[in-house]
């Protein structure tokens, strides 16, 4: 019998290592097909709280939050693009592009979960602001976003209209932090396991067999 752990995946829509980290999750436990068997939760982490709605270049922002010059900025940017793509990820970050302010792209993800839609919503903002360069604080381009998801598009306006699921969202975003999550991707196990950062399949297969040994 598989050994069922439960995974707890704290990211953000516009963290381009938390693609190449589910991504690495999801194939290295597919690696483990009959051995692991796991439910994948996603919760929430905003980069950029006070990001206004307005956004900001990334170049400038990636700056100022870690003083990357022009060019290491954009040599990260080359890597993070062939790691993407080694998980089979398209991604089209380039100088111009803007970071966004993510909280009701959350709103809508813990709504997502109740329906069982919450990996379909997660991939496509992924795909919207990674691939596209949506803008996913944008009500219009999340209630498209919703639509490519599959879910239902009038049931999320009324969300996006009001405040509601803000309270939960903050509860969780505040929760993670207590438990000293402070950067992501955070793959926690079992509450109990934390697997940090964009790592490929193999790590994640490696890691995952040994907590599922353990238990």
């Amino acid at each position: 019998m598989p050994q069922h752990l439960k995974i707890d995946f704290v990211s953000d829509v516009v963290c381009p290592w938390c693609v190449i980290g589910l991504a690495g999750l999801e194939q290295g436990l597919q690696s483990l097909d009959g051995v692991v068997e796991a439910k994948i939760h996603f919760q929430p982490f905003e980069l950029n709280p006070a990001m206004g709605p307005e956004g900001q270049d990334i170049g400038e922002h990636i700056a100022q939050k870690y003083g990357s010059t022009p060019e290491q900025s954009a040599a990260n940017r080359d890597m993070i693009r062939k790691r993407a793509a080694d998980v089979g990820f398209t991604m089209t970050m380039a100088p111009g592009s803007r970071i966004y302010n993510t909280f009701d792209a959350h709103r809508l993800l813990h709504w997502a979960a109740d329906s069982g839609g919450q990996r379909a919503l997660k991939m496509a903002l992924f795909e919207a602001y990674f691939t596209h360069g949506e803008n996913v604080s944008d009500h219009d381009v999340l209630l498209d976003v919703v639509g490519r998801a599959g879910l239902d598009r009038a049931r999320a306006a009324e969300i996006l209209a009001g405040d509601e699921f803000a309270e939960e969202v903050r509860r969780d975003e505040d929760l993670w932090r207590s438990r000293g999550i402070n950067s992501v991707p955070a793959v926690i196990v079992n509450d109990r396991y934390l697997i940090s950062g964009g790592q490929p399949p193999e790590h994640f297969a490696q890691a995952l067999r040994q907590i599922a040994e353990g238990a």
